[in-house]
């Protein structure tokens, strides 16, 4: 498992690959749009929260809480995100994990940390899940008993598909990723995104 000293290293490597690049040059290929020339900000939506990103120091300040800490994971996912971005919205064909090239060294962690709590929590409640979801913002797809579609960044969507258990059989979960998705993140942060909304809907559902 990661460490803090690991995300931190992480932060510090992508924020000097970023601070290469103009603030207009990130945007256009992000899709992420800028506050206003002037102030030099990126405005980040991301799940139930909407950040803002400054250049050239690239510092995370939530929108709507100034003085609130922006979580260590977080920034590094969307900086890896800014850095693997490439102009173009999403494509409309799915992945399971294991599909994604280099994956299978971390499907034991994307399973534990995103398809067990998934079934765990909401395999007896599919409600509370529809609920989680779309407080997110996400689109209901016909899959599965529940099933919601997430746009978590503007060229990357996830579908979280639930079927219920019941006394004689156990809850099913599928977690699927619009393909190209490892071209813009990698398998590791994939696994961590998954997980992220998995816990952001657990925390929604209480």
């Amino acid at each position: 498992m990661a460490r803090i000293d690991d995300y931190q290293h992480a932060r510090e490597i992508a924020v000097e690959a970023l601070s290469r690049e103009t603030l207009t040059a990130i945007s256009r290929r992000s899709g992420y749009e800028t506050a206003d020339a002037a102030a030099g900000t990126l405005v980040i939506p991301f799940l139930d929260r909407t950040y803002r990103l400054e250049y050239p120091g690239l510092r995370f300040t939530d929108g709507l809480k100034a003085e609130a800490e922006v979580p260590l994971q977080e920034q590094v996912l969307i900086l890896h995100y800014l850095l693997g971005a490439e102009a173009g919205l999403p494509s409309q064909d799915w992945v399971a994990y294991r599909e994604i090239a280099g994956a299978s060294f971390y499907f034991s962690a994307f399973v534990k940390r995103a398809i067990e709590p998934l079934k765990k929590v909401f395999g007896r409640n599919a409600a509370a899940f529809r609920n989680a979801a779309a407080t997110l913002g996400g689109q209901e797809i016909p899959a599965g008993d529940a099933g919601f579609e997430l746009r978590v960044f503007p060229q990357v969507a996830v579908q979280f598909i639930l079927w219920e258990g019941d006394e004689e059989f156990g809850a099913e979960a599928n977690i699927l990723f619009n393909q190209g998705i490892e071209g813009r993140l990698s398998p590791e942060d994939i696994a961590w995104l998954a997980g992220m909304v998995v816990y952001r809907m657990i925390a929604l559902s209480r």
